[in-house]
């Protein structure tokens, strides 16, 4: 008999993160009941999470019924299939066989390529034709391999694994690329299908190392002085189980090993009560179209999140390093393939961060100031996936604003030159090494919840009042709005022309000058794809073709290439949920936005790209009576601001 535990001794809220005990006995319910073989492995473990009316409705104290939702793939028989697990009950509530889907690539799959790989005679004979003796230094990544019409991949799990060389144990290998080398892999048998060889190339001689115990050339900068973060009263926010308040907000966390950080019931205090703005909140997929026509290039299109997972390649943070200050972090419990938990340490970060001026006016009359200081309540994680890294921030301001940005830094994928020595689809960012111009494209998805369940998205767009008598000096200008009825309505894409926007709104609830209440999207950085719609990318990653998606709730539709965009064909997602044309006016929607990164690479992001940065905000549009943050205490005039002159402030 498999024994139960007691979830309200564990967990005290419906949303509340899985634990190990949770995953370990989920696995052994679902192994007991089934009678699993050793060739089922794990591909995904994850918090079946609730319906909507029931983490709304609870309370504290109510029982909490603890569900586990999970892939499974059996290796051998080629079969994947979708479980559901009451960890309460102890019974297996559902398991069913998906057919035509290829689940994520698993972390150990990563190690288990790379060894067969190198261990493969075809691959070593490839080396030996670069003489390369032996594979012990030579680097293995597996790429998603994507879908382009190939027969002998047709209902196979593969991934197109491409290497480089390293000269020594702690040397950036990303230096030496051996374009040419091509090797499939049957996941699933853990077996090579085939090793191309397109012919030597010649391989680049600089090192690219970038830490001074591997380059002796790299001497600290000895001028900088200490700059201190303290906290000495401990920080403002507190943590109740996975309930964050901090300021006038309030949020839960959790973690998935496909999105990494999720945020549900983001609310905000306003005149003595919690305002809903957001039930869930996370990123949906990411993509990364490279831009090169070659044969060593022109498959590679990541989905970080759909083929890989965000989450299961998250990073364990480090104090003083990923994070400054008064830091609370956090672990995340997932499963590894076998299905045994694994922790990852220090997963999320937590902390306060001053962020300069919140407001300020000097009346030149009185000669009276008025200053507040802003600060921003960020929670983030970080994640590596290959050679490229990428942390997530979500931050929290005392205006009201809520931010999403994301850091890109890491390795440039790196290839090397054919006969002509040159490419125009890429960078020489040193001797004859190419790194190839590529896009980022992140979409989240917004499950809105402003001031109630029935929300609307207004857009509006900016016109010149024509030239005539009501314009007389050719200046005026004014807003045109419309409120989308249906989702098709809905996909758009930004324009600067019309400085086009979009507003969250509620109907139902108006502010005091008898407006909907609402929340406008902020774009920053963007841009579109170059691919055409012919390309593989585009049909299967086709929601970046805009920045803008509405759709009625529906919590099957979570991601944004669909549930299984692992060797997909395309057509689903978000194209295909808006099929539907369901009506968003009043109704319970989701909203997605995307932005894209345009990378035209550089020597300066070589041999370590310093981080970019790419954000969007939710800022409110009257959501609130006017400034929420008029009650932001006035700056201690402590040694931390001295003033030179009447004006200024020294920092």
């Amino acid at each position: 008999m498999i024994s139960i535990i007691k979830h309200n001794n564990v967990v005290d809220h419906p949303l509340s993160p899985l634990t190990e005990s949770e995953v370990k006995l989920s696995v052994d319910i679902i192994r007991k009941e089934k009678g699993l073989s050793s060739s089922v492995r794990f591909a995904s473990i994850t918090l079946k999470e609730p319906k909507k009316e029931v983490v709304l409705n609870f309370k504290k104290d109510d029982p909490i019924d603890r569900e586990v939702a999970m892939v499974l793939l059996d290796t051998k028989t080629i079969k994947t299939y979708e479980a559901v697990i009451s960890v309460t009950k102890g019974n297996v509530l559902r398991y069913e066989e998906i057919s035509d889907v290829q689940p994520n690539i698993m972390l150990e799959e990563f190690e288990e390529c790379e060894k067969v790989v190198k261990n493969s005679p075809e691959f070593i004979a490839a080396l030996k034709k670069r003489g390369i003796e032996n594979s012990d230094l030579i680097m293995v990544d597996p790429w998603s391999a994507g879908y382009f019409n190939i027969p002998e991949h047709e209902g196979k799990r593969i991934a197109r694994a491409i290497c480089w060389e390293k000269k020594f144990e702690n040397d950036n290998g990303y230096a030496y690329p051996l374009t040419g080398i091509v090797a499939y892999v049957d996941l699933n048998k853990m077996e090579v299908e085939r090793v191309e060889d397109y012919g030597v190339r010649k391989i680049p001689t600089h090192d690219a190392n970038y830490y001074p115990e591997t380059n002796e050339a790299i001497t600290f900068r000895n001028d900088l002085k200490p700059l201190e973060i303290i906290q000495p009263e401990g920080p403002s926010f507190t943590v109740e189980g996975n309930l964050i308040k901090w300021q006038k907000w309030s949020f839960r966390y959790g973690f998935t090993p496909r999105e990494g950080l999720v945020l549900y019931t983001i609310g905000y205090e306003d005149k003595g009560k919690v305002r809903p703005i957001l039930y869930r909140a996370a990123l949906s997929e990411m993509v990364v179209p490279y831009g090169e026509a070659s044969f060593a290039h022109n498959t590679q299109n990541a989905f970080d999140a759909g083929e890989y997972g965000m989450g299961q390649l998250a990073n364990s943070l480090e104090l003083g390093c990923d994070c400054l200050g008064e830091i609370q972090y956090f672990d995340a419990v997932l499963g590894d393939s076998n299905g045994v938990p694994r922790t990852i340490k220090n997963a999320i970060c937590l902390h306060e961060e001053d962020y300069g001026i919140g407001w300020k006016h000097t009346d030149w009359r009185t000669n009276h100031v008025e200053v507040r200081r802003s600060r921003r309540l960020v929670i983030s994680f970080f994640c590596t996936v290959g050679n490229y890294d990428y942390g997530f921030y979500w931050s929290f301001y005392q205006d009201g604003t809520l931010e999403v940005e994301v850091k890109l830094t890491g390795m440039l994928n790196t290839g090397t030159f054919d006969e002509s020595g040159k490419s125009k689809y890429g960078t020489e960012i040193a001797p004859g090494l190419n790194a190839v111009h590529h896009q980022h494209f992140f979409n989240f998805r917004l499950d809105t919840t402003l001031d109630g369940m029935k929300n609307s998205v207004v857009e509006t767009e900016t016109v010149a009042e024509p030239e005539g008598p009501n314009n007389p000096h050719s200046n005026a200008f004014y807003p045109v709005s419309r409120t989308f009825q249906t989702e098709q309505e809905a996909v758009r894409i930004l324009d600067m022309p019309t400085q086009r926007t979009w507003k969250i709104v509620n109907k139902n609830s108006l502010n005091f000058v008898n407006q909907p209440v609402g929340y406008k999207i902020m774009p920053g950085e963007n841009c579109l794809p170059f691919a055409h719609d012919s390309a593989s990318v585009i049909k299967r990653a086709g929601f970046i073709k805009n920045h803008l998606y509405v759709t009625k709730y529906n919590p099957e539709e979570m991601y944004a290439t669909g549930k299984y965009p692992n060797q997909h064909k395309g057509g689903d997602g978000l194209p295909k949920y808006v099929q539907a044309n369901r009506a968003i006016d009043d109704e319970d929607i989701v909203v997605w936005y995307t932005m894209g990164h345009h990378h035209i690479t550089r020597p300066e992001d070589w041999p370590v790209m310093p981080t970019a940065y790419i954000n969007f905000q939710l800022k409110p549009v009257g959501f609130f009576d006017g400034n929420p943050a008029l009650d932001v205490p006035r700056p201690s005039k402590g040694s931390s601001c001295k003033a030179k002159t009447n004006s200024h402030c020294n920092h």
